[in-house]
């Protein structure tokens, strides 16, 4: 059915249309209660042609199930999902902020050469406890669910203008990854850049492929581009064969503590991973607390909040930012070194679209 703000979808009210991705179309919706009560949630709205498949609709249902019952707060929580007429929807939090590739895009327009350290490891540590959670669940009789997001990446963490930093599609990337192998290759080739080598190679895949992901938006966030590029051919290669050059290569301004961490958790064996998201987080809490005690969620939102003044002020909204930071903003807008990097294309040029 075409669609418009102000129609009802079900048992919501469309407020506007965000975008189309790879397996849906995204709303602001209200959900609208007793007494007047609304709450704002975000409507994904199943494309038509993943509709007709029913092995990815079955899958699609499946894991939307498990992700239902997932509650932390670097986890954007899914309140409802079903079908109004012929179309299958998911319900989720309204996330007041930005996803984070458009942040680090905004940082990189916005003259910082790179995220700076302390944001970057502090957006991993978070996406960290957020996987870490999904993992360790169990059913009602304490069996281990075995939830694997398989899909991280920048496009599926978003950053609120509070600081909060949470995961998106969890348990979706299952379904849209079965239908992706088997009818659509050109959806999952959009994501082989951040594909483990275990994924890469179609083998069975746990809670270390998604330590890997992290690992490979943290790469990002320091250097402003992945580890790798070119083709799939090239690209799958390359991480099977653990062809990563160091952070320290792009940024030789990082500490070669973070260096470490980094390319640990971008091991090609995931014997030799961080063992869980708990490890890594940990790793990065502790780095990030030894050598920027300071930096916290506040830090992030005020971060926020200065690369998106604009369109907070196209809402008639601005949201204060106290002037040390702004100081401190501008330490980071300096440039690394003197010394250029290898060149390598920037990540979103060499990124297929899905």
């Amino acid at each position: 059915m075409a669609l418009e703000a102000g129609d009802t979808f079900g048992r919501y009210e469309l407020v506007s249309w965000l975008g189309r991705g790879g397996m849906a179309e995204t709303w602001h919706a209200q959900l609208v209660g007793a007494a007047g009560v609304t709450k704002s949630v975000l409507i994904k709205k199943v494309l038509p042609e993943y509709a007709d498949d029913e092995a990815f609709i079955s899958m699609f249902i499946s894991e939307a199930r498990i992700s239902a019952t997932l509650s932390h707060g670097n986890v954007a929580q899914v309140f409802d999902f079903g079908q109004v007429e012929d179309e299958y929807f998911l319900a989720m939090e309204f996330v007041d902020g930005k996803p984070l590739d458009k942040v680090l895009k905004r940082a990189m327009r916005s003259g910082l050469p790179a995220m700076p350290v302390p944001v970057a490891v502090f957006i991993a540590m978070e996406m960290c406890r957020g996987l870490h959670y999904a993992h360790t669940r169990t059913d009602s009789s304490g069996k281990p669910l075995g939830i694997v997001h398989r899909d991280i990446s920048p496009d599926n963490v978003l950053v609120s203008y509070e600081g909060q930093v949470k995961i998106v599609d969890f348990g979706i990337a299952k379904a849209q990854l079965l239908r992706g192998v088997k009818t659509a290759p050109g959806v999952v080739k959009g994501k082989y850049l951040f594909f483990s080598p275990e994924q890469a190679r179609g083998e069975e895949v746990d809670a270390r492929t998604d330590v890997w992901a992290t690992g490979v938006v943290l790469y990002e966030l320091l250097c402003g581009r992945l580890p790798v590029d070119g083709p799939p051919h090239v690209v799958m290669m390359k991480i099977a064969h653990g062809e990563i050059p160091p952070l320290s290569q792009l940024r030789p301004d990082l500490p070669e503590a973070l260096n470490r961490i980094a390319l640990k958790a971008l091991s090609p064996d995931p014997a030799q991973r961080f063992a869980s998201s708990h490890a890594f987080g940990d790793a990065l809490a502790g780095f990030l607390y030894a050598n920027h005690p300071r930096f916290s969620s506040l830090s992030l939102a005020h971060l926020l909040r200065v690369l998106f003044r604009g369109d907070l002020l196209n809402e008639g909204r601005e949201l204060a930012v106290p002037d040390d930071f702004l100081e401190e903003l501008k330490a980071w807008r300096q440039p690394v070194t003197p010394d250029q990097a290898p060149t390598v294309p920037h990540l979103r040029a060499i990124k297929t679209p899905h």
